[in-house]
Order: C-alpha cells, then sequence, then structure tokens
C-alpha cells in the first residue's frame, strides 16, 4: 500500500499514512488531532546495488523520451 506524506498547517507536523490510492486526495488528520492538513509532493527514490558495472547503460549520446531515435 502507498505511503503518503501530510504536513499540518496547525501545528507543522509532518506526518505518513499508508492508504489506498484512491483515498491519496482525502482529508488526512494529523496525529495531534488537527484536521488542518495538506498532501506533501512527494519524490520517489528507487535505488539499488549492483556488484559489477555492466549492468549500468552506456552513455551513447541518445536520451529524451525514445532514447535518441526521434531527435533527428
Amino acid at each position: 500500500m502507498p505511503r503518503y506524506e501530510y504536513r499540518c498547517r496547525s501545528c507543522g507536523d509532518t506526518f505518513e499514512l499508508s492508504r489506498p490510492m484512491a483515498e491519496s486526495g482525502a482529508p488526512a488528520e494529523c496525529p495531534a488531532g488537527h484536521a488542518d492538513t495538506v498532501k506533501l509532493l512527494s519524490a520517489v527514490a528507487v535505488g539499488g546495488s549492483s556488484s559489477s558495472s555492466s549492468s549500468v547503460p552506456a552513455a551513447d549520446g541518445g536520451g529524451g523520451c525514445c532514447g535518441g531515435g526521434c531527435c533527428g
């Protein structure tokens, strides 16, 4: 289940809630009981480790949304 980060406008506390995606925009009460909260935009971090550098693709000048094929 996804976790969403919220900030309480009353006390300034930042907290997380696990809830279904369909409820991500629903009002959230802070742990101190305040109702005036706002959902924060969270950065997604995807990481891992690799024991060899061969799993890292070589930089060949491509890029963009389609690997450089549409850029002429």
